[in-house]
Order: structure tokens, then C-alpha cells, then sequence
């Protein structure tokens, strides 16, 4: 009972992780990049308190604890959830590195350190964020179904 609500947590979380990214792509990166430089200075103002950062920052951080909880509390009982187990264990930490490599620099351009009357640089980080965050989703969609189907190897295996 124990590995099950620990394997529905981790997919609840990485469901949720997924799910605010799609969300960021839809809805945030539309309006940053509706009317550079002006969106940009509007949601410069809107993230001067807090961040979509923030979010990941306290749910990544919780995913990738009950992700290793998941692979070795299922490691003896279950062997067959030790390969989506880990291969989801090693999407999330790519999202990690990837955010931190490809998203942070385009988010300190847009949102912090580029002047707004350098629009074609705003524009030029805005679209690299928009078309590489749905590779990012991706990635967190493979994780999410790996753990699904661990889970569901948990569930039919006697």
C-alpha cells in the first residue's frame, strides 16, 4: 500500500509540473510575446514578487526525493518497475538541467537583465523559450507516463 501511494504522489507531481508548463506555454509565453517590448515590461512588473519559478522550485524539489523513494521502495517487489522507474527519475532530472541551462539564461534576457529597447534580443529569447518549452513538456510527459506505467506493473504483477 505504502509503494502505491508513494507512485501516486510522484505521478500527481509530475502531472502537476507538467501541466503548469503546459499552462506557462499556452497562456504566459502567448502574452510575453504579444507586444514586445510592452508585454515584456508588463510581465516584468507582474513576476517582481513572485515567479512561475517558484512554483517549480518547491514541487521539483519534492518530486525528485519521492522519485528515489519510488525506485527503491519498488526495487525488490516489483524489478519490473526499475526501468520505467529510473528512466523517469532521469527525465525529470533533465528537465532540471535543461531549465537550468537553456531556460535561465532566456528568462534573466526577458524578464531581468536586457533592456526593453533591444526588442529584436527579447524577441529572439522569447521564441527559443516558446519553441523549446514544448520539448520540455514533452520530456515531463515521458516521465509521467514511465511512473503510470510502474504503477500500473505494481498493480498486475502477483
Amino acid at each position: 500500500m505504502f509503494r502505491h501511494i508513494i507512485l501516486y504522489t510522484y505521478i500527481i507531481l509530475g502531472s502537476g509540473i507538467l501541466f503548469v508548463n503546459i499552462y506557462n506555454a499556452i497562456v504566459d509565453a502567448s502574452i510575453w510575446g504579444s507586444d514586445i517590448p510592452n508585454s515584456i515590461e508588463a510581465a516584468r512588473n507582474y513576476f517582481k514578487r513572485t515567479t512561475p519559478a517558484d512554483f517549480y522550485k518547491i514541487f521539483g524539489t519534492i518530486l525528485h526525493p519521492i522519485s528515489l523513494i519510488a525506485f527503491f521502495s519498488c526495487w525488490k517487489p516489483f524489478p519490473e518497475t526499475r526501468w520505467y522507474l529510473g528512466a523517469a527519475i532521469i527525465l525529470y532530472f533533465l528537465i532540471d538541467v535543461f531549465t537550468v541551462l537553456y531556460f535561465f539564461p532566456r528568462n534573466d534576457i526577458m524578464f531581468r537583465n536586457t533592456p526593453l529597447t533591444d526588442i529584436g534580443i527579447l524577441k529572439q529569447a522569447w521564441q527559443q523559450w516558446n519553441v523549446m518549452n514544448w520539448l520540455r513538456s514533452f520530456i515531463s510527459l515521458a516521465g509521467v507516463v514511465c511512473s503510470c506505467i510502474a504503477l500500473q506493473k505494481t498493480i498486475t504483477t502477483k
